[in-house]
């Protein structure tokens, strides 16, 4: 959560030349704000929702080089687990010094009411030992630009299909 995954999503996917899909604003544009999807029916509810559109995201991109960005407590549904194992899998590594001002300046994530950074902290702590296992790369987002984290990001992606295909032969 506020590491920049739509952002550098966007910018990789320009970079490549391949479709954008962010779940999040997948499941706003089909059932309204996340906000009010955990105010009126709650996080059960809106966990639902979100496995849909990340199943309904991957299995449109299969076998294309999309670019889907998830909400970052997507990974905790063992069947999203299970479906994103087809793809390649980045793990946007960050801190809590460099997302605090990113969570003070949107107010609109219904997680982090009332202690934000504290509830970031827990969160992280939990989600945090899943990223790792789910990644087949990690990028350190604490420094760069967008731009220059898309570069990043590419050139890892390179190196990542390379080292793949030589273990394949």
């Amino acid at each position: 959560m506020a590491v920049g995954k739509s952002a550098i999503g966007q910018q990789l996917a320009q970079q490549l030349g391949a479709p954008f899909v962010d779940t999040d604003a997948v499941i706003v544009a089909g059932h309204g704000s996340i906000a009010d999807i955990f105010a009126g029916r709650g996080e059960r509810a809106f966990r639902e929702i979100e496995a849909r559109a990340v199943a309904s995201a991957v299995d449109a991109a299969e076998g294309t080089a999309t670019v889907i960005s998830l909400g970052g407590g997507a990974v905790l549904d063992s069947g999203t687990q299970q479906l994103i194992g087809r793809c390649t899998v980045v793990y946007l590594e960050c801190d809590a010094d460099t997302v605090a001002a990113r969570i003070a300046r949107n107010s609109g994530r219904p997680l982090l009411a009332g202690d934000a950074m504290g509830r970031w902290t827990e969160m992280f702590a939990t989600r945090k030992p899943v990223y790792e296992r789910l990644a087949d790369i990690t990028l350190d987002v604490r420094h760069g630009s967008i731009s220059e984290l898309g570069s990043r990001l590419e050139a890892a992606l390179h190196n990542y299909v390379a080292a793949k295909q030589e273990v394949e032969k």
